[in-house]
């Protein structure tokens, strides 16, 4: 269940808190043809099941930028902000894979809330570390810092 503010200046009171987590979701080898085929990155160590189960991961693996782009599908099963007219995706920092994503590993996003400021244009920006674990690893796949702004109706 997402954590749910009223308004996006409530954010400003839960800096330096855990969120919560998205429900886990298995990758699958057609979801990660279907994101080959949708950016031209036919690498093997991605679409060839026969050869990448002879490469260094023992299987296909996800592409980095694949896990980094469910991160969009998991932050709103975190947190939800309300009385907003719209919400943008601003921006990342610090963006990192330090372990791979191997296909049928199960994965979810967790979320800390690491800062949060008024823009000049009226709007809250917040600064969302999401980090994307995988099922029975210690090391995440994805560790990012989302960057949105929230704009008041």
């Amino acid at each position: 269940m997402a954590t749910v503010f009223q308004t996006p200046a409530e954010l400003k009171a839960k800096v330096g808190q855990h969120l919560g987590h998205s429900a886990w979701m298995e990758v699958t080898q057609q979801r990660i043809q279907l994101f080959a085929d949708a950016t031209d990155d036919q690498q093997w160590i991605h679409v060839d099941p026969a050869r990448a189960a002879q490469g260094p991961f023992g299987a296909p693996i996800a592409h980095g930028y694949l896990t980094l782009s469910l991160v969009n599908r998991f932050l709103p099963e975190i947190v939800e902000v309300r009385g907003i007219s719209m919400g943008v995706n601003y921006g990342a920092d610090r963006i990192r894979f330090p372990a791979p994503v191997k296909v049928g590993s199960r994965i979810r996003g967790g979320a800390e809330l690491i800062e949060v400021e008024n823009t000049k244009d009226g709007g809250v920006q917040a600064k969302i570390r999401v980090t994307v674990e995988i099922e029975g690893s210690e090391r995440p796949a994805c560790v990012v810092d989302t960057i949105s702004r929230y704009y008041p109706k």
